[in-house]
């Protein structure tokens, strides 16, 4: 008898899945599927087998295979904070596990949702120092936003859901399951709820009404207004939002360093990014502000300096932000708003409209004349070279030749991160990609690559120096394998950049164990790995090799610039300063 189209399709169905109950390893891959997940990046080991077992049966879930669990974290990473989805990555236990920390707490740092996933010894092992055994949900417990041993299979689909629900809402965060290798092994029933309400977990999106109305009236009223933001508005997609209500106030606007993108650099009414490396006009109009509006940032010691000196203006607080611990942690704010930051954004802009009163246009005129005053110091003018290259001119140009493409830009963490941040002028959010709270060295080129598979389209550049990239330099050998084609601009002084600088300021020009000896020849070195390298020695040649790296836009790049081992990053405010207290330059010293 002939089968129909139908019966063909549920035989094909029927033996496309395996027989009887899946074994947990088959319910983890099935969850990542319902997630959504694409990539996943690993690293096998004993207690994961079967989970990777489990993998090699499918082929909807691509796993990125890297040489180092840390980099399996930092480019799940790199992927959530291009993309905006959850990060996964796979980890075995023990040293995988340890291996993966560093990767976990920069995440935490600057909430970027993922979810790690971690094998164990079996359950009944568990405790008794059995091989590659180690206790991670007490070794993680500082550093996820919440984290899961799973000790019956049947408990497992349930807690992906958890896992996924708390990773991606209220103040993202990563989220470590930890799966026993017998868990993996075992079979259930496989049920993936469609949703999951968790009473001890409710994380509130609408802000307070009344609390909005009260900001209003206190923007609208203002002097001397100001509008500071960080990183939540970028995560909390809510840049439109900002853009729409600095253009119908009319107010100065400053990002944090994990907050540049969200307003466009390009724009007249932003300053700059604040805090210790930030403009002279960013920190003076924070400073001198009689109404400040924050926004998804936390008011964090990079950002305000000394707290006490911070405190001896007097000045009105707005604070919204969706982790209420975050508010008035460091500073007292006399208006605070938690709430998801787009939401109460687009209630704010609301109000405003309907609101009979407008903003004092003399007074906001006047403010604005002080605030072009602080711009004319030029405070990130740099004396250009023809002998030396500076770093700030390679970002320069670097801009200069990515501001019409569609460009992300990683860094590692030092002088070449703040250089960064001040001269790649960004005007669209989640193209500048660093570790921020952290401040983790070693992250650019796993960022990288995260980013390549989200954006494959893209030009992706990790802005680095000789001292981060070797960190996480085997993943070079990843880059040739998955065929993510990035660019790598090493600014290559030598030195231990930001370590030099504190100790040439504030340690007497003792320069204890700050100097990079005994470097590799990255050329050659980057061709070891099948990839291009160039050398770039003389300032005539930076922009040459920049449009060579853009035009092999299917090789990765590694671009050793050797720039100018004395320049200090400008402006800086030193530890225990406050952030009125900068200094402009060497001639500050």
């Amino acid at each position: 008898m002939e089968m129909s189209t139908a019966e063909v399709a549920r035989a094909a169905s029927a033996s496309a899945q395996p027989s009887g109950e899946p074994n947990g390893s088959e319910i983890l891959v099935r969850c990542l599927q319902a997630e959504g997940v694409k990539f996943l990046w690993g690293y096998p080991g004993g207690a994961v087998l079967y989970i990777y077992d489990a993998l090699y049966k499918q082929d909807t879930i691509e796993h990125v295979l890297v040489r180092h669990e840390q980099a399996a974290v930092h480019a799940a990473d790199g992927y959530a904070r291009a993309s905006g989805e959850v990060g996964v990555a796979l980890v075995t236990s023990g040293p995988g596990v340890t291996n993966a920390v560093t990767g976990i707490a920069t995440a935490y740092m600057d909430s970027i949702p993922m979810v790690i996933i971690t094998g164990q010894v079996p359950t009944p092992a568990i405790g008794l120092d059995a091989f590659q055994e180690c206790d991670t949900v007490g070794i993680t417990r500082p550093i996820v936003k919440h984290n899961f041993l799973v000790k019956d299979v049947r408990d497992l689909a349930l807690t992906m859901k958890k896992a996924f629900h708390i990773a991606r809402t209220g103040r993202p965060g990563p989220v470590v399951v930890d799966i026993p290798k017998d868990v993996s092994m075992h079979k259930a029933p496989f049920v993936y709820p469609e949703r999951v309400e968790m009473r001890s977990y409710n994380p509130v999106r609408k802000g307070h009404g009344g609390q909005i109305r009260k900001a209003v009236q206190l923007l609208l009223a203002a002097k001397r207004p100001y509008i500071y933001t960080g990183g939540g508005v970028v995560l909390g997609n809510a840049s439109a939002e900002l853009r729409e209500l600095a253009n119908l106030l009319g107010y100065p606007v400053t990002n944090t360093l994990m907050g540049l993108g969200a307003m466009p650099a390009s724009d007249p009414k932003f300053l700059g990014m604040l805090g210790m490396h930030g403009t002279y006009e960013a920190n003076m109009t924070m400073q001198s502000c009689d109404v400040l509006l924050a926004v998804g940032a936390r008011f964090d010691d990079r950002v305000i300096g000394n707290p006490k000196h911070f405190a001896s203006v007097e000045r009105k607080i707005i604070h919204v932000d969706i982790d209420p611990s975050s508010i008035s942690k460091r500073v007292k704010v006399d208006i605070p708003i938690v709430g998801d930051v787009k939401d109460v954004l687009q209630e704010l802009i609301a109000q405003i409209r309907e609101a009979h009163a407008k903003p004092d246009a003399a007074a906001l005129s006047a403010w604005w004349g002080q605030i072009n005053e602080w711009r004319k110091r030029e405070c990130l003018k740099f004396k250009n070279s023809t002998e030396v290259i500076k770093p700030q001119y390679v970002i320069e140009k670097l801009w200069e030749l990515t501001k019409d493409r569609d460009a992300y830009i990683t860094s590692d963490v030092g002088q070449h991160q703040m250089w960064a941040a001040q001269y790649y002028r960004f005007d669209e959010p989640r193209r500048w990609i660093n570790s921020g709270g952290l401040g983790t060295m070693g992250v650019g080129l796993p960022y990288a690559m995260g980013i390549k598979l989200a954006k494959p389209e893209a030009d992706v550049f990790c802005v680095t120096g000789e001292g981060s990239i070797q960190m996480c330099i085997q993943e070079l050998s990843t880059c040739l394998q998955y065929k993510t084609p990035v660019k790598i601009v090493s600014l290559n002084n030598r030195y231990l950049g930001m370590v030099r600088q504190w100790q040439q300021i504030d340690y007497g020009g003792r320069y204890s164990h700050s100097y990079m000896d005994a470097l590799p020849d990255f050329v050659k070195l980057a061709e070891a790995y099948g990839h291009v390298g160039l050398k770039v020695e003389k300032p005539s040649d930076v922009e040459g090799a920049l449009r060579e790296a853009i035009r092999l836009k299917d090789r990765t790049v590694f671009l050793d610039i050797r720039t100018d081992p004395t320049e200090n990053v400008w402006p800086m405010v030193q530890a225990g300063k406050g952030i009125s207290e900068m200094l402009l330059g060497s001639e500050d010293l």
